[in-house]
């Protein structure tokens, strides 16, 4: 046997119980690596307002602690407002359930030529009242797992605001910290990267705010000529909603207004504010978002599609709220580093536009026959 063999086969041994020891460490750490990940980005989305402040002689813990009460005010104050809306609109369908189900019995009867009956209905739940109460203990056991689960993301959360006041207070020496761990010739360009990231981080959510606003007022108004009930909070929570969250956002911030629509007295209600949404949506995707979003985060849709994606697949609903903002933040530092070169015009490029400056030459061609021949039937 080769005397380096057995030294071999111990240094594969250690590598491989490095590499298990490393990858357990990280499975179980990985909760902790998506919270720095998500204090990070909500550092940067918060650092321009500490920066704005800090440059008018306040201090930068007294400054992001008062970007952290506005903050808390503006979610608790749209909690508040959706909370006392679903408390109502549950209060005001349990009051109506007798009714509402007369209803739909009197439908089913006629719509299936039955002979249903409301009795029926309730001697048939009470015989299977067994099967409810056994329902009724699952939930019941269940409660301890939800309120451990409950009491785990407020725990979460919790942690996701210390570590995002950390770094937002601190913004200035953890960028000195990391650049003192790299050459002189690198840390311009981790600057050039961060300072990339804050731009495109700040105007991600600043635009979007912007939006939320414009569409909250615009949904409140129609909402209002509409005599819908809690017209202000439907309009607040369209506008977030919609805003905020990734893809779906739109069709959630939608569903509540109609569903709201259609138990008031007139149903009909609800087809009007379903296309109120429907175009409303259509003026902000080719009118307003382009405009808002040209200097912050210019990322074309269907780039930001796929990073939602991607995020979503990688780091579920957590990911699909940083992925637009990783994605911008990525497309410009690829604009800054990667060099550009002019394009030649060839008509393989855009062969639509070559089309068009035919189609071009042949109406001008077309009217300058029209008016010779013009010409010559006045002179005739």
């Amino acid at each position: 046997m080769p005397r380096w063999l057995p030294r071999a086969m111990v240094l594969a041994l250690v590598l491989v119980g490095l590499f298990q020891l490393a990858d357990w460490a990280f499975h179980q750490l990985i909760d902790l690596f998506v919270m720095l990940l998500v204090s990070f980005f909500l550092s940067l989305a918060l650092e321009p307002a500490v920066d704005r402040m800090a440059a008018r002689g306040v201090r930068r813990g007294i400054g992001t602690f008062l970007v952290f009460v506005a903050v808390a005010i503006a979610v608790a104050g749209f909690l508040t407002a959706l909370g006392t809306l679903l408390v109502d609109q549950v209060a005001k369908i349990a009051g109506d359930l007798p009714h509402l189900l007369d209803n739909l019995i009197d439908w089913v009867n006629r719509t299936f030529h039955q002979d249903l009956s409301l009795d029926e209905l309730q001697k048939k739940l009470l015989k299977d009242s067994g099967a409810i109460e056994t329902y009724a203990q699952q939930a019941a056991d269940n409660v301890w797992g939800v309120s451990s689960t409950l009491i785990g993301g407020l725990f979460q959360a919790f942690t996701v605001g210390l570590f995002t006041f950390y770094f937002t207070a601190d913004g200035p020496r953890v960028r000195r910290t990391v650049c003192s761990m790299l050459p002189p010739a690198k840390q311009a360009e981790v600057l050039r990267a961060w300072e990339i990231a804050l731009a495109k981080t700040g105007g991600y959510l600043y635009s979007r705010a912007l939006l939320a606003v414009v569409s909250a007022l615009a949904h409140w108004v129609m909402f209002a000529l509409l005599d819908l009930p809690y017209a202000a909070a439907l309009a607040v929570w369209v506008g977030v909603m919609s805003q905020f969250v990734p893809t779906i956002g739109t069709y959630i911030a939608g569903a509540l207004p109609v569903l709201v629509a259609l138990t008031t007295s007139q149903p009909v209600d609800a087809l009007w504010v379903l296309a109120f949404v429907v175009v409303y949506q259509q003026i902000e995707n080719y009118l307003l978002h382009p405009r808002i979003t040209a200097r912050t985060v210019d990322v074309h849709p269907a780039v930001a599609f796929g990073a939602v994606i991607a995020g979503a697949a990688l780091l579920g609903a957590v990911g699909a709220l940083i992925a637009i903002p990783a994605a911008a933040t990525l497309q410009g530092f690829v604009g800054t580093y990667v060099r550009r070169y002019e394009v030649a015009t060839d008509p393989r490029i855009d062969r639509g536009e070559q089309r068009r400056h035919r189609r071009e030459l042949r109406r001008e061609a077309a009217r300058r026959l029209r008016r010779m021949v013009g010409g010559d039937s006045g002179k005739k």
